[in-house]
């Protein structure tokens, strides 16, 4: 049996790559200090969405995530700054050493809102019903992929047993999508857990829920077990937590700017300004995981053709998106994985932007452009559409850019906007060409959650050799050699096109100065219980 020493030094090079920017007092994500902290008030936050499900693990959108997340604890957490993964609802842990049995003592005396305990029992049931969920829970599926099952070992110690290695399950467990939730909330229907809510034993409750208005939590007065990492031990500082959904960015800005909020998300670069001279503080740090990106359903001509695939990320100028439409200091994709990704390999010169070379590839492919210069084949023209969802402000001016990019070359596409609660009907159904978006997560197995033809394959990427190198890396227990695996499927899935990287999500926030420790977490989300007002 061994400890976690492999994968916390794993999870580290998010950090030895990463950066955390705060325009103010470094790297605690807080305003100025006026005192000592205090406990009471209410925050207000301004999101631009809502997912249309308040339970953690169904929701995979940030807007969302930032109050689910105050609803529920994990086993583990993992430290923003050194990526080690340490205590949280659990103790301490032992891995086999084929990394096929996780074996977790659980803190005792923890209770859920309803009053129920946190056992053994309750982790196995968890487990056993996160794969029954359905597709909103894609990521928590993923996480528990070859799952054999859990054994209560006794009241406090549940045995988490997998048919093959999995490598990168202890950091799942630090995961929102692995939070756990009473055994009550277990047995209510996935329908009924997004729109009801689930029991937590997080530092705040579920008070109220009226989709696409807002979000509203309460403190938990009897909360006493908190992850390691919190400065404070006991309950929350803040009293309330209300979430706001404002989908217009202007709308944001100016709520903070006035006072009628106190923090909000998706800060884009055109509002930058406006709020650093109304002395809002801006919060950044860059998100591990898939980047921001086209991902092409590649059982869809033109898409089932590797060149046309390939001209595509040809033709698009990332820097120019990057710095164009995102945030101040966001890096244009340099591989599928963000670079604060474990196992980052930089395969910039691949993304390199070359026109001419798009052109040639099209040109080869049989594409010749016609008198309105969109290029055709057969009497059918080289168009495609680009589904988005209205969860970020950067979103549409990003695909208005790449549309330009792209019909420079003969390619006419078109944009169609979906709310963000669709997401997971439209990745269900398939039925999309292609899909912008991106998947955060500080573990490069996100690429198996992705892009293996094995889970759900949202993007009908064909089976080959991929697969394979895929659960290798997921079984590999040497960090150098399972680095290795990641490094040869990110080659394949950039140099055959199956996804399209386009530029890294940086995670940018507005609070006002009266806003202290709020701060994030090795995901770049948001954890509030240290947060107080003052």
């Amino acid at each position: 049996m061994r400890t976690s020493s492999f994968w916390a030094s794993a999870a580290a090079l998010v950090v030895a790559t990463g950066t955390l920017a705060a325009c103010g007092s470094g790297g605690d994500a807080s305003g100025d200090r006026t005192g000592a902290p205090r406990a009471g008030g209410t925050l207000t936050f301004a999101v631009g969405s809502d997912a249309g499900c308040v339970d953690p693990q169904q929701v995979g959108s940030n807007d969302t995530i930032y109050s689910v997340r105050q609803l529920v604890d994990s086993l583990t957490d993992q430290d923003p700054q050194t990526g080690k993964i340490v205590p949280w609802l659990a103790k301490s842990w032992t891995i086999s050493d084929d990394a096929k049995t996780f074996t977790f003592m659980l803190r005792p005396g923890v209770t859920f809102s309803d009053g129920t305990p946190l056992t053994a029992k309750v982790v196995k049931a968890n487990f056993d019903a996160i794969p029954g969920l359905g597709p909103l829970a894609s990521l928590a599926i993923g996480y528990l992929s070859g799952y054999e099952g859990t054994t209560v070992v006794n009241d406090l110690t549940a045995k988490v047993s997998f048919k093959q290695p999995n490598a990168q399950f202890l950091q799942a467990t630090a995961t929102h999508s692995l939070g756990i939730v009473a055994e009550a909330s277990v047995k209510k229907t996935p329908q009924q857990r997004c729109t009801e809510g689930i029991a937590g034993s997080g530092p705040f409750t579920l008070s109220k829920y009226v989709p696409n208005q807002a979000v509203e939590l309460a403190q938990r007065k009897d909360y006493n077990w908190g992850s390691v990492l919190f400065k404070k031990q006991g309950p929350a500082y803040l009293d309330r937590l209300v979430y706001k959904v404002l989908p217009e960015s202007g709308v944001r800005t100016g709520g903070l700017q006035s006072g009628q909020v106190d923090a909000i998300g998706a800060v884009g670069r055109a509002d930058e300004g406006a709020l650093k001279s109304s002395g809002v503080r801006l919060l950044a740090r860059a998100n591990p995981g898939v980047v921001f990106g086209v991902s092409l359903n590649n059982k869809r001509a033109p898409f089932t053709d590797e060149k046309v695939r390939q001209a595509i990320s040809l033709a698009i100028d990332r820097g120019q998106v990057a710095a164009t439409v995102f945030p101040s200091g966001t890096k244009p994709a340099t591989s599928v994985l963000a670079h604060t990704t474990p196992g980052h390999t930089d395969l910039g010169p691949v993304l390199a932007h070359d026109q001419a070379k798009a052109k040639a590839l099209l040109d080869s492919a049989g594409w010749t452009p016609g008198g309105d210069g969109i290029r055709q084949k057969g009497g059918r023209k080289l168009a495609f559409a680009i589904t988005w969802f209205a969860n970020a402000a950067t979103n549409q001016p990003s695909l208005e850019l790449v549309q330009q990019q792209l019909r420079a070359v003969g390619i006419q596409v078109e944009l169609k906007q979906l709310q963000i609660s669709l997401i997971a009907t439209v990745q269900q159904s398939k039925n999309f060409d292609a899909l912008w978006g991106n998947v955060t997560r500080a573990d490069p197995d996100i690429l198996r959650s992705s892009f293996s033809t094995k889970l759900v394959n949202v993007y009908n990427v064909p089976s080959s050799d991929l697969d394979g190198i895929l659960d290798g890396q997921s079984a590999q227990v040497d960090r150098a050699k399972r680095f290795e695996l990641v490094a040869q499927a990110q080659r394949q899935i950039v140099q055959r096109a199956y996804t399209v990287p386009v530029v890294e999500l940086q995670t940018v926030l507005g609070t006002a100065k009266t806003v202290h420790d709020l701060k994030f977490d090795a995901s770049s989300r948001i954890q509030l219980h240290d947060t107080w007002i003052g």
